[in-house]
């Protein structure tokens, strides 16, 4: 995993460092080809997850209509 990532948490996650998602982006070109997820509690420890930007929209368009 590229250490060099910037990771950050959703303002709509727990205050208390629970069920929490980090996710970091690739960028190219102002444009980004991939994202990273984590989970924060482990934080650079943590196994990763990674997405295109395409994959990570459509779950995305999902979660916001479930």
């Amino acid at each position: 995993m590229n250490a060099r990532l910037t990771w950050f948490k959703s303002s709509y996650s727990d205050s208390q460092g629970g069920e929490c998602l980090e996710v970091a982006l690739d960028w190219c070109e102002s444009t980004p080809r991939a994202i990273h997820i984590r989970d924060s509690k482990l934080g650079p420890q943590s196994p990763t997850f990674t997405a295109t930007a395409p994959a990570w929209n459509a779950f995305l368009a999902h979660a916001r209509t479930a």
